[in-house]
């Protein structure tokens, strides 16, 4: 009888560097010189089709990932554009490209101002990457188990399980 639980098994704290690119070739994010992107694997913190592939791999590893729009920040959606009378957003400063945190039902959204006319403001709640495919260069830096502590907060303590909250 095997003794270990899987379920019960300490997720692993993975740290990777990476170039992300669209499928022109332009630079869109890049990880930090020498400070790679630690994750919490299972607990959706990075996209799930990059986590999915990433959780594969070993230290030292390096990969080209592809991801569809559609498996990274969704398809374009027409539906996600909404034409809103400039006297409900008195309140706020309103400028092209400029972003608002709006309550839109159960929680906040972050929208995006790509119109300001005289009568109304056109807002965006798609994510900026949404109907882009991407392309993730990536080279795996650490792979340990994750400490009881980041277990209980949910997310990474830094590299090596030591980093406080500030």
């Amino acid at each position: 009888m095997n003794t270990t639980n899987e379920a019960t098994a300490r997720p692993r704290i993975i740290a990777f560097n990476y170039v992300l690119k669209n499928t022109q070739g332009d630079v869109l994010d890049a990880s930090e010189s020498n400070q790679p992107l630690p994750f919490l694997e299972g607990r959706q913190q990075i996209i799930p089709a990059l986590e999915a592939i990433l959780i594969t791999l070993q230290e030292g590893d390096k990969k080209n990932i592809e991801i569809k729009a559609a498996d990274a920040y969704g398809e374009f959606r027409k539906d996600m554009i909404m034409e809103v009378p400039k006297e409900e957003l008195a309140h706020l400063q309103v400028a092209v490209g400029s972003h608002l945190q709006l309550q839109l039902g159960e929680g906040v959204r972050v929208v995006k101002v790509t119109n300001v006319s005289e009568t109304h403001v056109t807002l965006d709640g798609n994510h900026p990457l949404s109907g882009v495919d991407l392309t993730f260069d990536i080279e795996i830096m650490l792979i340990r188990q994750a400490t009881a502590d980041e277990v209980v907060h949910g997310h990474a303590h830094g590299l090596h399980g030591t980093a406080q909250h500030h």
